[in-house]
């Protein structure tokens, strides 16, 4: 079975532990980037990181955008929302279908 990770702000991703989510705290983006490595060598198949942590850390999940494993998908944090989730999932939406669907 595939594991779920949920990385970002305690605040921000509590509650996914009660989907069954394991849930990684992170404040600080030097202390996400340990966290990702270590969540990418133990097999997480899908990791949730929120938007914010993510701008921090760009570079090193930028090492991981073509591979299969682990999907990573951003996620609004209880700051809001920085449209970076969304950019995403639009970008692979169109390289799916290979036209932009949403005008």
């Amino acid at each position: 079975m595939y594991k779920i990770a949920c990385m970002g702000s305690y605040d921000s991703i509590y509650g996914f532990a009660t989907l069954g989510f394991e849930t990684f705290p992170v404040a600080e983006p030097s202390d996400a980037k340990d966290v990702l490595q270590k969540l990418v060598e133990e097999k997480y198949a899908v990791i949730y990181i929120m938007e914010l942590l993510a701008k921090e850390i760009s570079d090193e999940i930028e090492k991981y955008k073509d591979k299969l494993l682990p999907a990573m998908i951003l996620i609004p944090g209880v700051s809001g929302n920085t449209g970076e989730g969304v950019a995403e999932v639009k970008k692979s939406v169109e390289k799916a279908v290979g036209s932009d669907i949403l005008f």
